[in-house]
């Protein structure tokens, strides 16, 4: 897989590939989280134009899955990363987290965080074999406080969440 920069033509093809991610959620008695809409083409196109958006090519240079970011407390949050159903469990995800550690390293940041659920077997548990760490209340930034209070707010809270962190 070649990691690179998503085109401006290619954000529908984000949105599909989360879509086609999201749907395993329904096996595991969480169908609000297979049914929940991807990000808006407008809000895509933000992380696409600010560099923050990178997608896994396959042989044919068509995405198979993508990573979004922002910068939260002199880190790197991965706000999104899907793998199409088709191209799982091949270490596409953790090519493109390494991908963004590569971009982190190169711009200083100490670390990636992200928030995840914990008890399903393709977020936490993963994560951790990915090299993240889980964080307990007292090792939040503010803004990893203010990411967890909106995901809060939006009932992701339902099932139980948390912030991880990976020390580059």
């Amino acid at each position: 897989m070649r990691m690179r920069a998503v085109g401006p033509d290619e954000l529908p093809l984000l949105q599909d590939i989360e879509r086609a991610a999201g749907r395993c959620f329904r096996d595991i008695g969480m169908p609000e989280i297979a049914d929940d809409e991807p990000l808006p083409l407008e809000e895509l196109a933000r992380y696409q134009q600010a560099a923050l958006a990178w997608v896994a090519a396959d042989e044919a240079d068509a995405p198979v899955a993508y990573l979004i970011a922002d910068r939260v407390d002199g880190n790197l949050h991965v706000e999104q990363v899907s793998v199409h159903p088709d191209s799982a469990r091949r270490g596409v995800g953790r090519s493109l987290l390494d991908h963004l550690a590569h971009r982190a390293t190169r711009e200083g940041a100490p670390a990636l965080t992200l928030t995840t659920f914990t008890e399903v077997p393709w977020n936490a548990p993963y994560y951790e074999r990915c090299g993240f760490q889980l964080l307990d209340d007292g090792g939040l930034t503010p803004g990893l406080r203010k990411i967890r209070e909106h995901e809060a707010a939006q009932g992701l809270d339902r099932w139980p969440r948390s912030c991880m962190r990976r020390a580059l």
